[in-house]
C-alpha cells in the first residue's frame, strides 16, 4: 500500500476523533491545543495536523471558526449509524434508525467497501439548501453477510465467484488453492475471508459446491444459502438429537395429565411429515364438550443453551420452499420424537377448554399431557366427512366444525379481518421441474384446525397477561400487529373505490367490517389477488415482542404463538415461559427475551423472502418453455420502469418494461397506481386486465419479461 494512501486513511481516522471531541464535550468552542490535550497528543507535528484538520473541516462547513483559532461544530450529530441500501449504479442510501430522518446518499467512491445490508457509521456533510443529505462511510460496524452464491469463473492463475445477488457489486477473488473442488461454470457458495486495504475485490474461499446451474437442487440450495439458512445441521447438533432416548419414563408420565384414553387425532396436509398439533375430544355429562389443543412438547427435548437449542434459535423457523422443507430441528425430532404420529404415546403441552353449545369457554386448563393419537387425518379426508356428513369419527368432527364456525363468527364480530390470499402450488416431475400450476383452496377442514389453534394462542396470551398488573406484569412473548397507517389505508380505500368497493375508515371496527365485506365480495374475481395484496400491504407487519399489545388483524387484545414449536422458535420460548409461570416462577428478564423476539421476527421475514424466491424461480422455470405464448393477465404492480402483470390462468408474474411499449412515452402516476401515455393519455392501472406475450425468461435473476399486446 502506498504511503500516500496510508497517510490519507490515518488522517480520516484522526478527523473522526477530532469531530468526536466536539460531540463529547457538548460542542464547546475549542482550539487546536484543547483538542490535542483531550486526545493526549503532545507531539508538535501531530498537533499541527490537528490544526490543519480544524481548518479543513471549517472550509467544508462542518466546523465554524467563531474567533481566530476557536472552532465549533455547525451541526451536532455529524455521525449517524444505519444500514446500507445499495442501488443499481453502485451508490447507496444509508437508512438510519430514526424514522423521521431522511436517508443519506453515499457516492460509490465513499462506500469504503461497505456492502448491501451492512450496519455502518456515516459522516454526514453539513446540509446544503435544496439538496439531499450526503455523507461518507467511515466505519463498518457489522457485516450483513459474508457468504454469497454465484458462478465460478476460472483462469490458469486465479478464479472469481460472480455473485447472483445484483446488489453485491464486487466479484470475489478466489485463489486456486481455495476452490474446494469447484470448477469453471459451477454454482457455489463463497465466503469472504479478507479485503486488503486498497483492493477492489474481496478475497474469499469456496465453502460449498452447489452443483450445475439450472439443476433443481442447485437452485433451491442457492436460495437457502442466499438468505443465510444453513444447508445441513452441525455434527454436534445431530449427535445431541440422536442421544435423546425414545422411551418415555413412567416418572415423566406421572407428572402429566393422561389423555391416552381420550379420542385424539391430527389433521394435516397429505404430504406433512411433522405433526405438531392434535385435538382431543370428549363429551361431558353436562352436555358440554372438552376440546384439548395438544402441542408437541419440544421444550421437553431441547434443553436451554444446548447445541440443539442454539441451532434452533439461530434458524428461528423452518423454511418452506416449493419442493422441500428445511426444518428448524433435526429430522429425529421434527419427524420423529416430537411429531404426534398416530398410535404412539407422545408428550405434549396442552390448552384444554370446556365449551358450551355456543362455543363459550366454561373452563380452561394449561399444562403438560401425554396423548396417543387414534387417527391421522388429511385435510381432504376431513373435508369429505364435513361435506358427506358421514365417515370415521364424523359425529366428533361435525361437532368440532360447528364450534369452529361459532368461534369464527365471534372473531369477526369483534372486528377481525379475513384475508384470503391465493396460494400458488406447483406440480413437479421427479427432477423437480414444474409441469403444472394450481391454486390451493382453503376449505372448512383448514379453518376448523385454524380456529382451535387461534383459540389456544389467544387464551394462553390472555392467561399470562392477567398474571401480573402494571410494573409487575410477567414477561412473555407476544405476537402483535399494529393498526394500519391511516394515510396508506386511505390510499387503498381510494383505489378499491375504483372497483366499486367502499372502505369505511371512521373506526377500527368499521375498517375491519368493510374490509371483510370486500374480501368476501372479491373472492373468485380476477381482481382478488391485486386487492388482497394491496390491502395486506396497507396493514402493519405482525412481529414478536415482549410488549403486550393487541393483534389488529385478528381483533384479539392478547395473542401469542403457542401451537407450532416444531417449526417456530418463538413457540418454544412461549412453552418455556408458560411452564415456568405455571410452576410459580418469577417474571423472566424482558430485555433478554426482547432480543430473542427481534431475531425471530427478522428470521421469519428472511424465510418468507426465501419462500417467495423459490416460487419466483419455479414460475420462471415453468414459463421458460412458454416463450411466445399469449395469456390474459392482471396488472399487479406499477413502477417507474415498468408494470408487473400476473397471468390469470397460472398466477405467474412478470414485467412489461415501459421502454418496450411502442405506441407512446409512458410515465408513472404513483398516487393513482397507474402508467399514463404522455401524448395519447392512454392509462394502464393496477387491476386492469391486459393481454401479454411471454418475451423472455432469465432463470438466474428469476425474471420474466412480457410484451404488451395492444388492441
Amino acid at each position: 500500500m502506498s504511503r500516500k494512501k496510508n497517510n490519507s486513511s490515518i488522517k480520516a481516522v484522526l478527523t473522526q476523533m477530532v469531530l468526536d471531541v466536539f460531540e463529547k464535550t457538548g460542542n464547546n468552542p475549542l482550539n487546536y491545543k484543547q483538542v490535542s490535550a483531550t486526545l493526549n497528543i503532545n507531539d508538535p507535528e501531530q498537533r499541527q495536523v490537528i490544526l490543519e484538520i480544524l481548518k479543513d473541516e471549517a472550509f467544508k462547513s462542518v466546523l465554524k471558526e467563531l474567533s481566530p483559532g476557536k472552532f465549533q461544530l455547525i451541526e451536532l450529530k455529524t455521525f449517524v449509524e444505519g444500514k446500507v441500501d445499495m442501488t443499481a449504479d453502485g451508490s447507496a442510501f444509508i437508512v438510519t434508525d430514526d424514522e423521521d430522518e431522511n436517508d443519506i446518499f453515499v457516492a460509490p467512491r465513499k462506500l469504503r467497501n461497505a456492502l448491501h445490508g451492512d450496519r455502518v457509521k456515516v459522516y454526514v456533510y453539513a446540509k446544503s439548501k435544496g439538496r439531499r443529505k450526503e455523507g461518507e462511510i467511515i466505519e463498518i460496524i457489522q457485516r450483513a453477510r459474508m457468504e454469497f452464491t454465484g458462478i465460478i469463473k476460472t483462469s490458469d492463475k486465479y478464479a472469481f465467484l460472480i455473485p447472483d445477488d445484483r446488489k453485491m457489486m464486487h466479484d470475489i477473488f478466489i485463489p486456486l488453492s481455495e476452490l474446494n473442488g469447484a470448477h469453471n461454470g459451477i454454482k457455489a457458495v463463497a465466503e469472504i475471508t479478507d479485503w486488503p486495504a486498497g483492493a477492489k475485490n474481496p478475497v474469499g474461499r469456496v465453502k460449498h459446491v452447489l452443483g450445475e446451474q439450472g439443476e433443481n437442487d442447485t437452485e433451491m440450495n442457492a436460495i437457502l444459502a442466499d438468505y443465510g439458512f444453513p444447508l445441513s445441521f452441525p455434527a454436534e447438533v445431530e449427535r445431541e438429537a440422536e442421544e435423546i432416548p425414545d422411551v418415555i419414563s413412567s416418572e415423566e408420565i406421572a407428572k402429566r395429565r393422561d389423555f391416552r384414553q381420550t379420542l385424539t387425532f391430527t389433521i394435516d396436509p397429505f404430504d406433512a411429515k411433522d405433526f405438531d398439533d392434535a385435538l382431543s375430544y370428549r363429551k361431558l355429562e353436562n352436555g358440554n364438550v372438552e376440546v384439548g389443543v395438544h402441542i408437541a412438547d419440544v421444550g421437553h427435548y431441547i434443553i436451554p443453551d444446548s447445541a440443539l437449542d442454539k441451532e434452533a434459535y439461530e434458524r428461528a423457523t423452518s423454511v418452506y420452499l416449493v419442493d422441500r422443507v428445511i426444518p428448524m430441528l433435526p429430522e429425529r425430532l421434527s419427524n420423529g420424537l416430537c411429531s404426534l404420529r398416530p398410535h404412539e404415546d407422545k408428550l405434549c403441552f396442552a390448552a384444554v377448554f370446556e365449551l358450551d353449545e355456543q362455543a363459550h369457554i366454561v373452563n380452561e386448563w394449561y399444562g403438560k399431557t401425554i396423548i396417543h393419537s387414534d387417527r391421522r387425518f388429511t385435510y381432504e379426508e376431513v373435508q369429505q366427512i364435513i361435506e358427506d356428513q358421514a365417515g370415521e369419527y364424523s359425529e366428533e368432527i361435525l361437532n368440532l366444525n360447528a364450534l369452529a364456525y361459532k368461534l369464527r363468527e365471534a372473531k369477526f364480530k369483534h372486528g377481525a379481518i379475513s384475508f384470503e390470499t391465493t396460494e400458488v402450488k406447483f406440480k413437479l416431475d421427479e427432477k423437480g421441474k414444474p409441469i403444472g400450476v394450481y391454486v390451493k383452496e382453503r376449505k372448512d377442514a383448514h379453518k376448523l384446525i385454524e380456529d382451535f389453534m387461534l383459540l389456544a394462542n389467544r387464551k394462553v396470551a390472555e392467561f399470562v397477561s392477567k398474571k401480573g398488573k402494571g410494573k409487575n406484569k410477567y414477561t412473555f412473548v407476544y405476537r402483535t400487529h399494529d393498526a394500519p397507517n391511516p394515510e396508506t389505508l386511505g390510499n387503498f380505500a381510494q383505489f378499491a373505490a375504483r372497483f366499486g368497493y367502499k372502505i369505511n375508515t371512521k373506526s377500527d371496527k368499521e375498517i375491519a367490517r368493510s374490509l371483510n365485506f370486500l374480501m368476501e365480495d372479491v373472492e373468485g374475481k380476477k381482481e382478488q389477488n391485486v386487492l388482497t395484496h394491496l390491502a395486506i400491504r396497507s396493514m402493519a407487519k405482525a412481529i414478536y415482542t415482549t410488549k403486550s399489545s393487541s393483534h389488529y388483524g385478528l381483533a384479539f387484545d392478547h395473542y401469542t404463538h403457542f401451537t407450532s414449536p416444531i417449526r417456530r422458535y418463538p413457540d418454544v420460548m412461549v412453552h418455556r415461559l408458560l411452564f415456568h409461570y405455571l410452576n410459580g416462577g418469577q417474571s423472566a428478564n424482558a430485555e433478554h427475551y426482547e432480543v430473542l423476539c427481534k431475531h425471530s421476527s427478522a428470521m421469519e421475514k428472511k424465510a418468507a423472502d426465501a419462500e417467495r424466491a423459490s416460487v419466483k424461480y419455479k414460475q420462471a422455470e415453468y414459463l421458460k418453455d412458454q416463450i411466445g405464448t399469449i395469456y390474459n393477465g392482471i396488472i399487479s404492480g406499477v413502477t417507474e420502469w415498468g408494470m408487473y402483470v400476473e397471468i390469470i390462468e397460472n398466477k405467474c408474474e412478470g414485467m412489461i418494461r415501459l421502454r418496450d411499449i411502442a405506441d407512446d412515452f409512458y410515465t408513472l402516476d404513483e398516487k393513482n397506481y397507474a402508467i399514463i401515455g404522455q401524448r395519447k393519455k392512454k392509462v394502464y392501472q393496477l387491476g386492469d386486465e391486459v393481454r401479454i406475450k411471454v418475451k423472455n425468461v432469465d432463470l438466474t435473476k428469476k425474471q420474466i419479461d412480457f410484451t404488451l399486446i395492444q388492441d
